[in-house]
């Protein structure tokens, strides 16, 4: 059995993909049980001919292969394509737009041993220019949902419990969920809970994954003594989307109206979540009037947020292109 498996995926990004696995040569050459799988999730260009070939022409096809769907399935979907294809002590999921430091791979392998309860282990993330990402969070709840679109300090001041950012830190903690940027996983875990739910297309999946592996009884542990570069939305339009107050597409509040139907009761989950919102908006709002504040909802937010209200657990729609 290996003792490491990498999972990559890849949607017409080749490039980012490409100096992903330069990124890990020097961790997994050399090292018969450490493998890579990059799944190209039905990229529908040359995205997985051009991988093919770098992984021929690098001489990575010791440690690397390629694996085709034929669907763009998503983030889940696509890792667990990745977990059927090797069989491993541990999985690392990784995102095509992030770049493994020297050391990071040995050091989420010896924290793994180092804590045997913990069944999901994040590190560090951090920009290109070394400043660090909020890597470990706390569930979203309604509660949450009020806090974010106030976008108000006092309130989170005063409700900070409940802020899903849990911030920077620099010695391990426990978390209750950790980013899937680059996140160990036992292979114990997958065999006691399962396979990631391949009905969040994308986003939101990596907090039910946390969720379902405490509920077992793993912890989740954030190891900030080792970083990885994760050079953030090389892969997605959602980030891109909120930072510009743009609409934000359908598929993260089909995934938004599952996460809440499943774990707070239903439509009565999703009308809590949404009643939270209206307030946090409605704080904000006045805000925006008085000229305190910027403009904080994304376009057509009010109404996105009853995506899939009445028929939340249902399987989402796939986008057309540019996504996992």
């Amino acid at each position: 059995m290996n003792e490491l498996c990498v999972i990559i995926l890849n949607y017409r990004r080749a490039d980012l993909t490409i100096e992903c696995l330069r990124s890990l040569a020097d961790a997994l050459e050399g090292h018969p049980r450490r493998v890579a799988v990059v799944v190209d999730n039905g990229s529908g260009d040359d995205s997985a001919d051009r991988l093919e070939q770098a992984i021929v022409e690098n001489r990575w096809d010791g440690w690397a292969r390629l694996l085709r769907s034929p669907v763009n399935g998503g983030f889940a979907a696509g890792n667990n394509i990745g977990f059927e294809a090797e069989e491993a002590e541990a999985y690392l999921l990784l995102n095509s737009d992030a770049r493994v430091k020297p050391g990071a791979i040995d050091g989420l392998l010896r924290s793994m041993r180092d804590h045997p309860d913990a069944g999901l282990i994040g590190p560090r993330l951090q920009g290109p220019d070394g400043r660090a990402q909020v890597s470990c969070f706390r569930y979203r709840t309604p509660v949450s949902e009020l806090l974010e679109a106030a976008g108000t300090g006092l309130l989170d001041r005063w409700l900070s419990r409940c802020v899903v950012a849990a911030g920077v830190h620099d010695q391990p903690v426990e978390a209750q969920w950790v980013s899937f940027a680059c996140v160990l996983i036992r292979k114990a875990v997958i065999e006691r809970i399962g396979p990631m739910d391949e009905k969040y297309f994308m986003y939101f999946e990596d907090m039910d994954y946390a969720r379902r592996a405490r509920r077992a009884g793993w912890g989740v542990l954030h190891d900030p003594t080792m970083s990885v570069i994760h050079l953030r939305g090389g892969s997605s339009s959602v980030k891109r989307a909120f930072r510009r107050r743009s609409r934000v597409p359908r598929y993260y509040y089909e995934s938004r109206s599952r996460y809440f139907a499943k774990y707070y009761g239903g439509i009565l989950g999703i009308l809590a979540a949404n009643a939270c919102w209206y307030l946090g908006r409605g704080v904000a709002l006045l805000r925006e009037i008085c000229g305190a504040k910027r403009v904080h909802a994304c376009a057509c937010a009010s109404r996105d947020i009853w995506t899939n209200c009445l028929t939340p657990l249902r399987t989402p729609t796939s986008p057309t292109g540019g996504e996992l």
